[in-house]
């Protein structure tokens, strides 16, 4: 029997341990760190992790380690960190056992923390928001919030590391459930100054474009406290060495390198190859069939036992195996004893689990379908039979839909949606919810849960798929049950139905007027009732769609309705939502101070009433309060605990998580602090496509102004397809594909896509004219560099052309910006700060441009907007040298502009400013140019070389002086130097001159 990886010392991996001991030395130090180790099946991942615990243990650190499952079936929210943190509850250590008391919300994750039980007879999911306005059931007085449980999660490794370091390990991310993947995302944000090492594996083969996790490792891997180990396989000589190292007696040369050969440097498949037999010619060829081959050296009770672990799912404990097998103690023992003894199965924590998760799935792939049908209803059985605990309810629904078992499967999936809600997994609950629906009418009437119907579960699906980041399935859940609607449904239920369609479709673009539909027709069921939480709620949601239609006092007189029906019958949600609606109302009166105050009254109602979307959407409008007036200091603190409250929460994809996730984005470009870049921020599978083009378009201009050319191109053509969905991808991809091609020098291409957007937009939807403003400025700017070139080279065609299209522009940017809908009653600074740059830009278009434009611009942008500003004060330069009015400002401007593009890695910026202080003689503090490498003695200074090169070029004296912000006289006066060094009587000759002795690079000559 050969030895296995785990008994034999490290191979190979030497780099890639000094990277993880240096991070725990960090930790050690108080430097909290996290390391994502990525790897393919096999390559040793398990490995590598166990030796750092090993060596974390052995220094004397808490080590913690959970693992992920492959549940598919809805899966267990947090499954990693409850098993991480089981021991924490068992642990004898006072400190540990105090920080653990002191937190009761982690109840729900440590094995003595059992949710309670339902009442009787009740299966629907619980109405943990007020907002749903579903109230089938009360939640428990218990239950302590999901938005305590994050806190509770970093609290407990915070307190337990100031004593002793703390190693969190984490294996198989690729199989995280999404609460899991936001709690982790959660504790890698807040790092700082902890004694606390984060180290988290996945399979990268796994982690395909649109896979779940890929968004998050896009977040994470921008964190500076984040690093990453990849773990290759083996190169040619390592797998020989690891070969070696297995082998336990001597081998064949030719058995070894044959080995290391099929191997292909994947460790694992090494072992199963060597356990399977060291003759090479007796190989197996495919893999699944090398490991099952494991199988056929055991005795057939073991091979029962090892087929029965494989339909669990998860680790098996004795008494489970001895039930679900049949077989007798002594047997079992002996078949467990074997199977672990050839290193198929492994003892964890008291229970038996394979070795590795390939070889249960190649076991489990290998059952005959009555096998699994049988093995699945037995474990089902016994679920049943066994007190409830944490995910007792999704592993009962996982067996009885395997085994077939459909009336215990129904009740068993709507618990389960009961406790993915309340430990905030809205995705796993939706998932559970879909199933159900699934199997609705396979279920006999008799058999299903009392006062469940089609109708309620088709509402609870829109609601979880609305606050999952999946609005499109929560619009056709939402449909779908008003079409469910029959005449013996009660008034009053209807009109919850009704709601809840209006309610999802007011999120998506282009469904205004359906909405208004639906919610009309929810009010007419309602509108003669008594006041009630039902009615109170429509009020509100109606409140909300009239103001988006523009109905000011039908939307004010609705939403104050609504409050006063909400505070009769105690409906607090409801009231946390008019009373949003009421402050968006005043800040579009210009009344921004009642507008704050009605929205922090209505965030703390709704934290009050636990209506955690309503909260979100009050943080929301808060945030775009301070933005539209310019303060994006407020703003972006503002955004940021709201985004950090969705992640709490499970809401990150949300309507309000996402658009606040998006703005807070944004915000960081405008206001100057960038954080480091990665192609993407889009979330993936399980998240609506929108959603994603959505925050993919929020990233996009960090990638066009740090000169990410092949990710902004790949980009923008990915985002075309979504800008009916949702208009505001259209505008910002629209935007930074115009700057993209305006820095590349294609300005033709820049009006083109502004046009373009602009279009689609106004045939959209009128209500965009005001966002048309900033396209239409890019557009002109545009123009007017066309529009110049074109007159440098004396092409007049070309310039007569560039100056006709940026005037149609400027034309529509003033259209736009008197005729547009603010938030407000007034254009605010941003908007103000467009149509200075329009005007400034339009200046340049028949001849010089204006600098007491382009002035007015840098001042319109100091609101905050530092990088647009730092553009401006290019431009202000540029203006100022072509009209030879104050040198001494054009070069503090572009020192100025130097300074923010250097900081932010604006590369396309930075560039053009160094070109421009090269041409001007400006010295930009810190910036060397590199003097020209000189085949021959040049007679030629820099300013008379530049001149001859542009002479070269066809320019004539006039072009040149401007290009290179001098007096026409002044170029005559370097040409006649130049002739008289070269010996030259024309300029032709001079040129052809300079071109033989090599004083000019080789380029276009003089026509």
């Amino acid at each position: 029997m050969p030895r296995l990886g785990s008994g034999i010392p490290l191979v190979a991996r030497a780099d890639e341990m000094r990277q993880l001991r240096a991070a725990f030395s960090s930790a050690e130090r108080g430097e909290a760190c996290a390391v994502l180790v990525s790897g393919d099946a096999g390559v040793g991942k398990t490995r590598l992790l166990t030796e750092l615990s090993e060596h974390a243990a052995s220094r004397g650190a808490l080590v913690l380690t959970g693992r992920c499952l492959d549940v598919r079936e809805g899966g267990l929210p947090y499954l990693p960190f409850a098993e991480a943190l089981a021991p924490l509850s068992l642990d004898e250590d006072p400190v540990v056992a105090e920080a653990v008391l002191v937190r009761p919300a982690l109840a729900r994750l440590l094995p003595q923390g059992v949710m309670p039980p339902s009442p009787a007879g009740e299966h629907l999911v619980p109405d943990t928001s007020a907002e749903r306005d579903v109230p089938y059931r009360v939640r428990p007085e218990q239950d302590l919030g999901q938005l305590q449980l994050f806190d509770a999660v970093l609290g407990v490794l915070t307190q337990v590391a100031v004593h002793r370091p703390v190693v969190l390990v984490l294996e198989d991310l690729h199989w995280a459930d999404s609460s899991s993947r936001n709690l982790l995302s959660f504790l890698l944000n807040r790092l700082r100054g902890k004694r606390l090492l984060v180290v988290a594996s996945y399979r990268d083969e796994d982690v395909y474009r649109r896979h779940p996790l890929r968004a998050l490792l896009v977040e994470m891997v921008r964190l500076p406290v984040v690093t990453q180990v990849e773990l290759r396989p083996f190169g040619a000589a390592e797998a020989r060495a690891f070969v070696e190292a297995l082998a336990d007696a001597p081998v064949p040369a030719e058995v070894l390198a044959g080995v290391a050969e099929r191997s292909e440097g994947n460790p694992f498949f090494a072992e199963e190859l060597m356990a399977a037999g060291v003759e090479c010619e007796d190989l197996p060829a495919g893999l699944a069939e090398v490991l099952l081959s494991r199988l056929e050296r055991l005795s057939p009770e073991a091979r029962r036992v090892v087929r029965t672990i494989s339909a669990a799912g998860d680790s098996v404990s004795h008494a489970a195996l001895a039930e679900v097998t049949g077989l007798d103690e002594l047997e079992l023992d002996e078949a467990l004893r074997e199977a672990v003894h050839h290193h198929v199965l492994v003892i964890e924590r008291g229970a038996y689990t394979f070795r590795h998760a390939l070889l249960q799935e190649a076991v489990y792939g290998d059952l005959l379908p009555g096998e699994r049908v049988r093995m699945h209803a037995a474990y089902a059985a016994r679920i049943g039979r066994t007190p409830q605990g944490r995910g007792h309810d999704a592993k009962l629904a996982y067996h009885s839909l395997r085994s077939r078992d459909l009336r215990t499967a129904l009740p068993a999936l709507l618990r389960a949606a009961d406790e993915a809600e309340r430990l905030g997994a809205p995705g796993a609950a939706l998932r559970h919810i879909e199933q159900a629906l699934e199997i609705w009418d396979a279920v006999p009437e008799a058999d299903r849960p009392e006062r469940i119907d089609e109708l309620k579960l088709l509402q609870e699906a829109s609601y979880f798929a609305a606050t999952s980041g999946e609005p499109e399935r929560a619009i056709a859940f939402g449909r779908s049950a008003v079409h469910a609607l029959n005449r013996g449904v009660p008034r009053e239920t209807a009109a919850k139905v009704w709601r809840r369609l209006a309610e999802v479709l007011l999120n998506a673009e282009g469904t205004l007027h359906e909405a208004l539909n639906a919610i009309n027709r929810a009010w007419e069921l309602v509108a003669d009732s008594e006041p009630s939480k039902t009615r109170a709620w429509v009020l509100a949601t109606r409140a909300a769609i009239l103001r988006n239609a523009g109905r000011y006092e039908d939307s004010n007189w609705n939403a104050r309705t609504a409050v006063a029906d909400a505070k009769a019958v105690g409906a607090t949600g409801a009231e946390a939502a008019a009373l949003v609606t009421l402050g968006a109302l005043a800040d579009a009166a210009d009344d921004p101070a009642e507008a704050r105050a009605r929205l922090r009254e209505a965030e703390n109602k709704a934290l009050e009433s636990g209506s955690l979307n309503v909260g979100l959407r009050a943080v929301c409008f808060l945030g775009m309060s301070h933005e539209d007036l310019g303060e994006y200091d407020a703003a972006i603190d503002i955004y940021r605990r709201g985004v950090e409250r969705a992640e709490e929460t499970g809401l990150t994809w949300s309507i309000y998580g996402l658009e606040m996730r998006a703005r807070y984005v944004s915000l960081r470009y405008l206001s100057g602090d960038w954080p480091a870049m990665a192609s993407t921020n889009a979330p993936a599978r399980g998240v609506s496509s929108m959603l994603a083009a959505r925050m993919t378009s929020s990233w996009l201009p960090f990638a066009v102004a740090r000169g990410r050319v092949a990710t902004a191109e790949k980009h923008l053509a990915e985002l075309r397809p979504h800008w009916r969905a949702e208009p505001l991808t259209a505008i910002v991809s629209g935007a930074t594909g115009a700057e993209l091609a305006f820095w590349q020098g294609e300005y033709e291409m820049a009006v083109a896509r502004v046009w373009k957007v602009i279009e689609f937009l106004l045939s959209f939807d009128e209500g965009y004219l005001l966002a048309t403003v900033r396209l239409g400025a890019l557009g002109v700017e545009a123009a007017a560099v066309w529009a110049a070139g074109a007159r440098l080279r004396g092409d007049e065609g070309a310039a007569g052309q560039a100056a006709a299209a940026g005037r149609k522009l400027v034309d529509h940017v003033r259209h736009a910006g008197a005729n547009g809908t603010p938030r407000a009653s007034t254009l605010g600074p941003e908007a103000r700060a467009w149509l200075a740059r329009a005007e400034a830009s339009a200046s340049g278009l028949d001849g010089l441009p204006d600098p007491s434009l382009w002035a007015r611009a840098v001042e319109g942008f100091g609101y905050g907007a530092v990088y647009e500003q730092a553009i401006c004060r290019w431009h202000h330069a540029q203006s100022l040298l072509a009209t030879q009015e104050n040198a001494d400002l054009a070069a503090k401007e572009l020192v100025a502009a130097h300074e923010v593009a250097d900081r932010l890695d604006a590369a396309f910026l930075r560039d053009a400013v160094r070109e421009l202080a090269r041409r001007a003689r400006v010295e930009i503090p810190g910036v060397t140019p590199k003097p020209l490498a000189r085949p021959t003695i040049d007679p030629l200074t820099e300013r008379e070389r530049a001149v001859l090169e542009r002479v070269a070029l066809g320019r004539t004296n006039k072009q040149v002086g401007e290009e290179l912000y001098i007096s026409e006289k002044t170029v005559s006066v370097h040409l006649s130097r130049v002739m008289a060094k070269l010996g030259a009587s024309r300029r032709a000759e001079a040129v052809a001159i300079a071109y033989d002795r090599g004083l000019l690079a080789q380029g276009a000559q003089t026509p």
